[in-house]
């Protein structure tokens, strides 16, 4: 009776354990033609309805490393769609290949504002699937994936804010009033990938633009601070954990602020 009863608890125990997993779902659609595949993250544990973010990924694109990224920033406290941006058929292994695959689509910045909002786009379809509340959105980015989340602001997305981690900052200029969301660029103070002249450049566009924007540098960091994987084989390209942390931090109480004065504003 006793072996019943242990080998009945540890069947609930690991079903328990099997429904509070992170579930990531695939998401194929096609943008222009070309097919995609995002991939959706959450926390199924929570049913309580929670904000949306749209991840870009560094140029590595979507990989393990990225997925587990977005699960760790997911939590509890949203639902992640981690972008693909670079067509199904290109998922980079290396350093040359995100290179390249980068270099098109800087090459190509309208048809990457049209993948961006194309994955934003599939998230706001998950309301009713996903635990979304419908109401909050936002978009976060590392590197490449920092500047294609500052394209979408560009775009004049309709999300509440965005976040770029050491995102490349340079882009076409939004025109005035352009960008609806607010904008959050936390950038390494030590960071060799962008100059004096682009970060100064950067600064007066949104100020052109009329954006509602803060940029914080944090001394001692360099490019990929936030990027757990960033081992420096990529010169001047390391992760840095006292300095991701803070940035974390700073995410979370950037929407927490965000969300809460766009529901100010709906009243």
């Amino acid at each position: 009776m006793k072996r019943l009863l242990v080998l009945c608890l540890l069947s609930c125990f690991a079903a328990t354990a099997a429904h509070a997993a992170m579930v990531t779902k695939n998401l194929d659609y096609e943008v222009g033609g070309k097919k995609m595949q995002s991939v959706l993250v959450y926390d199924d544990a929570m049913k309580t309805p929670r904000p949306g973010l749209v991840m870009t990924p560094d140029w590595l694109g979507i990989n393990a490393d990225n997925i587990a990224l977005a699960k760790q920033i997911a939590g509890k406290d949203y639902v992640l769609l981690v972008a693909d941006v670079y067509g199904i058929d290109t998922r980079p292994k290396n350093a040359e290949e995100a290179g390249a695959a980068t270099k098109n689509m800087y090459a190509h910045r309208g048809e990457l504002r049209a993948r961006i909002n194309a994955a934003l786009a599939r998230l706001k379809a998950q309301v009713g699937k996903a635990p979304l509340d419908g109401q909050h959105w936002g978009a976060i980015g590392f590197c490449f994936g920092g500047a294609t989340t500052l394209d979408l602001a560009r775009s004049g997305a309709d999300v509440a804010g965005v976040v770029s981690f050491h995102g490349n900052l340079a882009g076409d200029p939004a025109f005035k009033d352009q960008v609806k969301a607010k904008v959050l660029v936390l950038h390494g103070a030590d960071d060799k990938f962008e100059s004096p002249e682009q970060v100064a450049g950067f600064q007066q566009e949104m100020r052109d633009a009329g954006a509602d924007w803060q940029f914080l540098s944090y001394g001692g960091a360099v490019h990929c601070f936030a990027i757990p994987s960033a081992d420096g084989k990529v010169p001047g390209c390391k992760y840095d954990e006292r300095t991701a942390r803070r940035a974390f931090a700073q995410m979370r109480e950037f929407f927490v602020d965000t969300f809460a004065a766009a529901v100010a504003s709906r009243k």
